[in-house]
This record gives C-alpha cells, structure tokens and sequence, in this order.
C-alpha cells in the first residue's frame, strides 16, 4: 500500500492542512480546484493542480469521475478526502480503491455501515453503546413519521439517515411544526447527499456535544485519544471546540472511550474517526453518530497530545500498525478553537460573500488554520468557514486568553464574520462556567440576548476614521483650518470636524496602524479601499463610508420586491406570475453556504413577475420577485 504522490480531493483550508504534513514527510501533493478559485492558497500550496469543473460542488468538488481522471492524469496514486464533499461517501472510497488509488480513509464497508444513521445506532444498541431513545424504521411515510414522534414526545430531532454536518437536521419543538420539518429535511438531504431518507431521535434537553477521536489500523489495534468539547454550537454547527471538555474526568474519559473504541471496532473500522456522544445534565452519554474522517477540530487533539493526526492518517494508509498503545496516549494542558465564518451573527447568521480586503493571519502565540488570501474572494459556493484559531495553554484560562487576543489580532475585513461574537462568547460567564448547552446560542438568538445585538462603532472609531480620511485629501492651503466630514457606519451618518481634535496618526506599517486618541496610543489594524474604510478595533470591524454605497436590499424598504439577501444558488421559487399572495407567504428559497433562506410576501397582492428560476445563481441584491400590492 506504498504511495508517493497524494491527491487532495479537497479544498480551503483543510487542503491546505493536508497537503503541509504530506509535504513535510516527503510526499508529492496534487490540488484540485473550480473554475471559483483558480488561484486559491490550497492551488498554490500544492506541487500540481487540476481543474475539475464549474463553480457549483456537484460539478466539481463532488464530482467523482473528473476526481478520478485528475488523480490519473497527475500520476496521483493515493487520494486523501479531507472532511466534507465526498469525505463520507463509500462510492467514492470504493472507486478510488477500484482506480488503484490508496484511499486515506477507512474502508468502504466502514463508512457505509456507519453512513447509515439508523443502521450505525442498531450497531451501537447490539455492540452495547448506549443510544437516546428514537425511530430507525424503514418506513417512511408522513404518517409512520408523525406517528413515532407522537409516542417519543418532544422535543425530538428529524435527521437524515445519511450524511452529516447538520445538514438534513431540523429541531421540533411543536407538533404542528412536524410535517414542515420533515419537508425541508427531505429536501436538504437529498440535495446534500442524494438520500432523503429520515430518522427521529428524541432531543436530549440541556445536553452537551463530547465527541471522542479514535484511531484504528489495519492489524486490528484501535486506541482513543480523548475527548473534545463541541457544545457551543448554533443551527447544529459547531462555533467553538475544546479538549479536554470541562466537564467530563477521568472515569468519564475511559468510558467514553471505551464505548467509541467499540463502536469502531464493530464496524472494522481503520484511520482516524470520531464517535459523538450527546451528555445530558447528568453526565450519561448517548451515542449520536460517527464522523468516518478527520473532523474540522482535530487541531485541539493534536494540541493536548502532540501527534500529528494527519500523519498518522497516513502512516495507516499505507499498512503500518499504530504507533502508540492506549496506555502510552498522554495528555497536555488545554486547547480550544474558534470558527471564522463567513456569516454575519447579527443578522441571523446570514452567510457573507466578497473580496477578503484585510487578511494576515500572524498572531504570534497560537495556530491558524485557513485557506484563504488577501486580495482573494469569499464565494457563496462552499462552506462558510473560512478559517479557525487554535490555542493551547497550560490550562483552560490560559488558552482561552490566548485565543481572544489573536482574535483581535488578526482580523478578517471584508466580507462581515463572526471574530466579534466568538471574542464576546469566549468571555461570556455561561461559557467560562462550562454551562453551555447545544442549543443556547439559539435561544440567545430568540430572545435577542446582548451578545448577539450588533456592535456600535465607539467614539474613538468615529474620531479616526475622520482622522484617516481628512489625511487622504491631502495637503490643504494653510488658511484653511479644518473642514467638514459626513462618515457613515452602520446605518448612521455623522458630520465630524476634520481632522479632530485629540486624535494624532503617529505610524503605519502596512495594515498596522499606531495612534493617539486624547493621549492614549494603541495599535489598530486600518485599511481605506478608496470606497471604504475598514477599521478592526478590539475585534470588531466597521466599515466607514463618506456617503452610503449600497442601498436597503431587504424586502422591509420596498415590500413590493423581494431581493437576494446574499449571493446564493436559488433554491426553490414557490410562486408563478399572476398568482395571489398573502403577507408572510413564502416566496423563493435561496441557498447559500450550507443554509437556506426564506424571502416571504411583505404585503398581500398578486405576483406580477418572478425573475429567477430554481438553480440560477444570483448575487446579492438582485430582484427575484415582484408584487402588484391589493389596494
């Protein structure tokens, strides 16, 4: 099973990830892109690179012949998945291996024993790995359906059978929410993994995400290698990882473990795995599912235990046993990571698209992981996380301090994203008293608590913003004292005095901007596009203007006309021309970044054009439908 050149079928920053521990041990390392990022990090990261197809994942990234003839047309002769697209898909594994390609991942068998939601919990149950109560059947009508929720209660969870990442998931909370659920679940799993088949498992309330990593070689060995912490979450999608958990000691750790151990092995699993256990308030875990790839938080493993997750990935692929025994695993100090997504926080967790105006990942005391560049653009193609911070620390409160200040540090302007929100949650006392749970940041978002209220640009902000476009106008006669500027930030506009009073510029070296603001320096990260100006400021950024650029988009300034809230592929368009509406009824359905929004009627009237169809991709703003209001 030797290999020598790897293709990574995948993309971002784990592409990158991948491809520096494969050309660190020697490997020759094959990237892959669409026509969306021709000139991405990952591209030129790589030894080689391909293109596999359009923008879209299903003409590209998920687009198993053109991976297989990149991979033959390099001279590729191994395949690593990375985590999303094609990661969990046996098809994929069992091609790859029916090319002659070396597969990075487990067997097919593996992955499609665990693939299988329903299936992988009727293991665990007769493997002995305790399960929350829910429905597994085959049938899947509407009516067995609602049936089986009635007789678990609520709340419960619709998921789909196959695939992950939350996608195919939806929360009921309310039987008349029910039939709704089973809708949009459908629909999302067959877009996402081509099977909408549905399971339901009755909600563990106030519990927690512990996940164990496992590792299995081909001899027949596996070992764990702690836990991670994944409870802050929103939608179901992970914000912030930890390990060790704060909750879970050692007893817990060994059972934990020993349950993961046995799901892997009751499957023949082999390579790097992850079982997840949801823990209710009890500290009782159940099994949820098993991720059958390296996860997007494997970095605070790494961090806690020194081994090189990828490498070891690869040292498995290729027939050797592993190196370590379960007694031999050691564990040091605390690591946590933050999620950079690409989505604004404040406004519903919207996923954000444009050019990446500021981005130097540099921070001096922690990792980062990313695959993007400055000068570069955020698609609305793919995932919406862009990239993630990762501190260790000798324990929790150390780490956590670490990863606050590069969050600061190093800011990512352009396209809005939540640096801001994951500085305040690090720092929010639910958070440090490890009293999260999996769906607190969705309660938050419905009672509109402080942290995800949006930040005001401060005073100082106001101050040098004026202070920064005043000095690019240049050198003004000497009779003319100071003049006045209109700023505006966030739907206010103010007049200040240029330049104002108290503020001094003192240096700047490249981004980095030194000031005075009424006898206080600091340092800044400051940037003026000609358009606007971006000012990163204790880790939030505000975009200055002299005038405002961008008209309203939302349907609220004209309800007659419902607009793109964001770049996006169009989804779904539920009305024709000449059809009668009511107020709230929902229009188009607008998929962007692993999420669907919804542009609903603002007022009651009659369609008089829709102008996209289901599959157009739109940008933001564009007109998608319009309304003769009824008088």
């Amino acid at each position: 099973m030797s290999f020598e050149k790897i293709l990574v079928a995948n993309r971002g920053e784990i592409a990158c990830r991948v491809m520096r521990t494969a050309q660190r041990l020697g490997y020759r390392t094959v990237a892959v892109f669409s026509d969306a990022e021709p000139l991405a990090p990952h591209v030129a990261l790589a030894d080689e690179a391909l293109r596999i197809g359009e923008a879209a994942a299903a003409a590209s990234y998920l687009n198993i012949e053109a991976l297989l003839d990149a991979a033959r047309r390099s001279g590729a002769d191994a395949v690593h998945p990375g985590y999303g697209f094609l990661s969990e898909r046996p098809d994929f594994a069992t091609a790859c291996v029916e090319a002659g390609l070396v597969f990075i991942g487990p067997p097919a068998a593996a992955m499609r024993a665990m693939g299988d939601k329903a299936g992988a919990k009727r293991r665990m149950i007769a493997a002995g790995v305790p399960c929350a109560p829910g429905y597994l059947g085959e049938d899947q009508s509407d009516e067995r359906l609602m049936s089986e929720a009635e007789a678990l209660g609520l709340p419960l969870l619709v998921k789909a059978v196959a695939g992950g990442g939350g996608r195919g998931m939806r929360l009921v909370r309310r039987f008349d929410e029910l039939r709704t659920a089973l809708e949009g679940a459908r629909r999302e799993a067959m877009s996402a993994f081509g099977d909408q088949a549905l399971m339901l498992e009755r909600l563990v309330a106030d519990g927690r995400h512990i996940e164990i990593q496992i590792f299995a070689d081909a001899h027949g060995h596996a070992i764990h290698l702690g836990e991670r912490d994944c409870t802050a979450q929103r939608r179901r999608q992970k914000v912030i990882e930890e390990s060790p958990s704060p909750v879970v000691g050692p007893a817990m750790r060994a059972a934990m473990g020993r349950d993961a151990v046995a799901a892997a092995l009751a499957v023949g699993y082999v390579g790097a795995g992850t079982v997840e256990f949801i823990v209710d308030a009890d500290l009782r875990h159940y099994f949820l599912e098993m991720n059958t790839r390296l996860q997007v938080e494997h970095p605070v493993t790494e961090c806690v235990t020194g081994i090189d997750l990828v490498e070891w990935q690869l040292r498995i692929a290729s027939g050797e046993p592993l190196p370590f025994t379960q007694e031999q695993v050691r564990f040091e100090g605390h690591a946590i990571e933050a999620r950079l997504y690409a989505e604004d926080p404040y406004d519903g967790w919207k996923p954000q698209a444009g050019p990446i105006v500021g981005w130097r990942p540099d921070a001096a005391s922690i990792r980062i992981d990313h695959g993007i560049a400055e000068g570069g653009v955020i698609t609305p193609w793919y995932d919406a996380m862009v990239a993630k911070y990762i501190a260790h620390g000798r324990d929790r409160e150390d780490a956590v301090r670490r990863l606050r200040r590069a969050l600061e540090d190093a800011p990512l302007l352009g396209p809005a994203n939540n640096g801001r929100f994951l500085r305040d949650l690090l720092a929010h006392p639910q958070f440090a008293a490890a009293a999260m749970t999996t769906t607190r940041l969705d309660e938050w978002a419905e009672t509109g608590e402080a942290i995800l209220q949006r930040p005001a640009p401060p005073e100082a902000a106001w101050r040098i913003a004026a202070a920064l476009r005043a000095g690019r106008r240049g050198q003004r006669p000497a009779s003319v004292a100071g003049f006045d500027l209109s700023l505006h930030c966030q739907g206010e506009t103010r007049t200040l005095r240029a330049p104002p009073a108290g503020v001094t510029l003192l240096s700047r070296d490249g981004h980095e901007l030194r000031c005075s603001v009424d006898g206080l320096q600091r340092r800044l990260v400051a940037i003026d596009d000609g358009r606007t100006l971006y000012l990163a400021i204790d880790g939030a950024v505000f975009a200055f203007a002299e005038r405002s650029p961008y008209p309203r988009l939302d349907s609220a300034a004209d309800p007659a006309r419902s607009r793109a809230p964001v770049a996006g592929i169009v989804a779904q368009v539920l009305v024709t021309p000449g059809d009668q509406v009511v107020a709230g009824q929902p229009l188009v359905c607008v998929e962007a970044m692993k999420m669907e929004m919804w542009l609903n009627a603002g007022v009651a009237g009659r369609v008089r054009a829709v102008h996209a169809a289901a599959k157009d991709s739109v940008a933001a703003g564009t007109l998608l439908v319009e309304l003769e209001i009824d008088s």
